[in-house]
């Protein structure tokens, strides 16, 4: 009965690991094209990585859309906008700091809205990581790490929000983690800020549906950016180096697509890699498993 029961778990956990592969990773049938056609979208942390890759890939797949690309280089900005050749009705370079949320961005969605008169889409995608033992962490690491990643968006979002009512229409963009379901060693801080962001914006899609604005939350699993090179140690200073498992992780243009897939898709939730969307439901429903998994990473 026991060998029974075993063989039973191994099924089940076999095909609802496929199934939410299936679901998560590989989106069903869109046309980005289409969906973005002639859409105004805002796209934060912009400069690099998966931020730079979906400004790229959207110019690439939707001619027609028009673009905010944010962040604090704005040297970054202006190089990307000349890669994507678009000219001043098409994009617009407005440099942000979500650290400087306690003055509001008020401002900066006025500038948007002056420009193309209205926002469709808001990706929020700036964020910081961390590398350090919770024990070797300083209060100001904890405090900009939740600053930037949550207060941020939170109030950049909330700034765009009353936008959306009055259009009746809006779709929010979330690049979280997976560690905003999991939390593992290195990352706590981090870990904190992404779970806040699936509260906050979970809630906000209960109560904004009536008023038909989606939310589509991005968990990606390892992605080949310098998200690990510029993350913040214990103490405040960067990492400046590339995590091993970083370096092997997924193309961030195999990403952006997956994401722009997704947003297309009008998903609530797409995860970014086939071990994320394992590490997400084993977590929903194998914690335990889970667990013992992450120490033998961990110790090894």
């Amino acid at each position: 009965m026991i060998e029974f029961f075993n063989i039973l778990f191994q099924i089940v956990l076999y095909f609802g690991i496929v199934a939410i592969i299936a679901y998560f990773v590989y989106p069903l049938h869109d046309n980005i094209e289409k969906y973005f056609q002639h859409k105004v979208v805002w796209i934060t942390g912009a400069s690099s990585g998966i931020g730079r890759e979906l400004a790229k890939e959207l110019v690439r797949l939707s001619p027609t859309t028009r673009l905010i690309i944010s962040a604090r280089r704005e040297e970054e900005l202006h190089s990307l906008a000349k890669e994507l050749n678009l000219d001043s009705d098409h994009c617009l370079v407005l440099p942000l700091d979500l650290e400087s949320h306690t003055h509001g961005f008020q401002s900066k969605v006025d500038l948007v809205l002056d420009r193309f008169k209205r926002i469709d889409v808001l990706i929020n995608n700036a964020g910081i990581s961390q590398r350090s033992l919770i024990k070797d962490t300083i209060y100001q690491v904890d405090s900009r790490l939740m600053n930037i990643n949550y207060l941020g968006t939170v109030t950049l979002s909330k700034a765009v929000l009353p936008h959306f009512m009055e259009r009746q229409s809006g779709h929010y963009v979330v690049v979280t983690s997976a560690t905003g379901y999991v939390g593992t060693p290195l990352r706590s801080s981090y870990a904190a800020s992404k779970h806040a962001l699936h509260g906050f914006f979970d809630s906000l899609r209960l109560e904004h549906t009536r008023d038909h604005i989606d939310v589509t939350m991005v968990c990606p699993g390892f992605v080949k950016t310098d998200v690990s090179i510029n993350a913040f140690e214990g103490s405040g200073r960067l990492h400046r180096k590339m995590d091993p498992q970083t370096e092997k992780g997924t193309d961030p243009i195999v990403c952006a697509n997956n994401i722009l897939h997704g947003v297309a898709a009008r998903k609530h939730e797409i995860y970014v890699g086939r071990s994320a969307a394992i590490v997400i439901y084993l977590q929903r429903f194998f914690p335990k498993i889970l667990y013992q998994v992450l120490l033998r990473i961990d110790s090894s």
